[in-house]
């Protein structure tokens, strides 16, 4: 899993993406979703760093199978607000 961490005004803005999803497009529908390198890519992390991470962030994306499946695991994202793009999935969390 690629992780990216941004400080932010509002908070910690936290990105996580398989690494095999990294500058694809998906569809679903009349919606799509690109995993754009410019947000998505960051350093390679465990899943207990990407666990760490979204321990502390005010925001996070998160593209991919295993990298929703963690935040899923991990009671940070329920899974029936979960969204399948062409394969892979696709979640929000934001801390209030």
């Amino acid at each position: 899993m690629l992780l990216n961490e941004r400080e932010t005004p509002e908070g910690l803005l936290v990105s996580v993406a398989d690494a095999d999803t990294l500058g694809e497009t998906y569809e679903n529908g009349k919606t799509s979703l690109t995993v754009d390198a410019s947000f998505y890519d960051g350093e390679e992390a465990t899943g207990e760093e990407v666990v760490a991470s979204l321990s502390r962030a005010s925001v996070a994306n998160l593209v991919g199978t295993e990298s929703v499946g963690v935040a899923i695991e991990h009671g940070f994202v329920d899974e029936a607000n979960v969204l399948e793009f062409e394969g892979t999935r696709h979640a929000q969390y934001l801390r209030l």
